[in-house]
This record gives structure tokens, sequence and C-alpha cells, in this order.
């Protein structure tokens, strides 16, 4: 089977990429005409070589943009990687409807070791790594190409807090926040409480509750949790340099910057 007869099989079956060693195995040839086939069809612009052996298959109505929907391949992806994964942070949020700007960064969260981010031209998809997995949380969605994983609104709430210092700050994201939190239900809250290791985080989280949904139930479910818990004074914003002193509020959170949306 010709690359381009693989390509077009692949299409008719709604999948978007293929690795390396994919086609090898349906392929007669050797090695040196997989190599020329495989050269060609990125020269044309047919595929795009995200990952070594590991390629995209850009279709006619995603030609112009030079880039496919994250969901149309990243199971795909994670598979060659045998990694688990979710498509979290501003990504997820877009998918929750939380997203004030049309983000052109693609974020995912994975296991370690850390993965190299990827930029190549419209693409560019960004890893984060995390010591503790979700016990929970994630969601499994379908899309054109099959299944993909995405963190719930929680979980990706307190994935943008924890990482609020390489994403730019937490006014970057407080307006997506507030769109966030109302799509939280009790019992993902509850779920998260069971596994969820950051507690300062949690601590932030219930701040922000209060800030943005006043008498909201989430925070009381919150609230209960961390009064049963051992919890320190946290800086809203971590900063190296600077440490919690006295605090006036219930979540022992010390407001060490001004909290307004750059929306």
């Amino acid at each position: 089977m010709s690359l381009s007869d693989y390509i077009k099989e692949r299409l008719s079956i709604e999948e978007y990429s293929f690795s390396r060693d994919d086609f090898i195995r349906i392929s007669p040839k050797n090695e040196t005409a997989l190599k020329n086939e495989l050269s060609h069809a990125v020269a044309k612009g047919d595929i795009i070589p995200l990952r070594k052996g590991f390629y995209l298959i850009i279709p006619p109505r995603y030609s112009k943009q030079g880039k496919l929907p994250i969901q149309l391949y990243v199971e795909n992806l994670f598979k060659s990687l045998n990694r688990p994964y979710y498509i979290g942070l501003y990504s997820a949020a877009k998918f929750h409807g939380a997203s004030h700007q049309q983000i052109q960064r693609d974020y995912i969260i994975t296991t370690k070791p850390t993965l190299l981010d990827i930029s190549k031209g419209t693409i560019d998809l960004r890893f984060f790594t995390t010591a503790n997995w979700p016990g929970k949380n994630i969601l499994i969605k379908k899309a054109d190409a099959g299944m993909f994983k995405i963190s719930d609104p929680v979980l990706t709430a307190v994935d943008l807090i924890h990482y609020q210092n390489k994403l730019g700050g937490l006014n970057r994201m407080l307006s997506v926040l507030e769109e966030l939190i109302e799509e939280i239900t009790d019992s993902d809250l509850k779920n998260l409480l069971t596994w969820y290791p950051h507690k300062s985080t949690l601590q932030r989280l219930g701040f922000l509750l209060d800030e943005l949904h006043p008498d909201n139930n989430l925070a009381k479910i919150l609230f209960q949790y961390i009064k049963s818990v051992k919890h320190y004074p946290v800086l809203i914003s971590p900063k190296s340099s600077q440490k919690p002193g006295a605090v006036g509020n219930r979540w022992k959170v010390v407001v060490n910057i001004k909290l307004e949306s750059d929306i």
C-alpha cells in the first residue's frame, strides 16, 4: 500500500494521525522508499511530523489553518508515547465554555518525564507534568476521531490556580475561573476532595469562590473539608521572595496582589 492510499484509508475512518511504525507494518517497501514517501508527503503539506515517528494528516478542510484541533489526534499521540494524559488548563476551559480569548496554544497534562513543548508553524503544544495523577475528575469525550480525555471544570480550575505562575499570573485567568466556577457541580468538587493533594491550591480556590461567587454552595463544601485538615496561611499568588503573614479571612489566604481581570 502506498502512503497516499494509506492516508486516504485513515481519513475514511476519521483517523487524522499515524505513527511511522503503523505505516511500516502495512507497507512492503524498504526503509529508503518509506523515508522518501514520508518526506514527499511532508513537503506537499499532506502530513506534518509532530514528533519523531508521529505524523498528523491534514485534510483539505484544515489545510488553510495548517493544524488540526487537538481532540482529533491527542489520544493517538499518547498511545504512541504509552503515557496517560488529559487536555487541561485553558484548552479544557475552552471546551467548558469558559474562554474570553481565542487561544492558539493547546495545553496537555501528563506524567513525568517532562515532554518538550512543540512549536511548528501554527501548531503550539505545551505540556505540563504532574506527580499526582488524578484519581477522578477526568472526562472522556467523543470527537470525530474517537475519544479524548479532558479535565472536568473543577480540575481545570485548580490546575489553572496551581500553575498560575507558568501561565501569566492569576489576573490573566480570573474571568475564565469565574465562568468555570459556574460549571462546577457539587459532586465534581466532592470527587476532587477525595484525592487532590494540594491544600494551598484548595485554599486559593475557596477564597476565589467567596470573591467571584459569594454564597455559592461549593464554598460551603470546600470549607468543611479545609476545616478538617491541617492548613497554614498561603499567598494568593505564590512568590518565592514573600512569606504569608497575618491573614483575616477564613481560608487563610493572604492577598499579595491586586485582583483585577485583565480582560
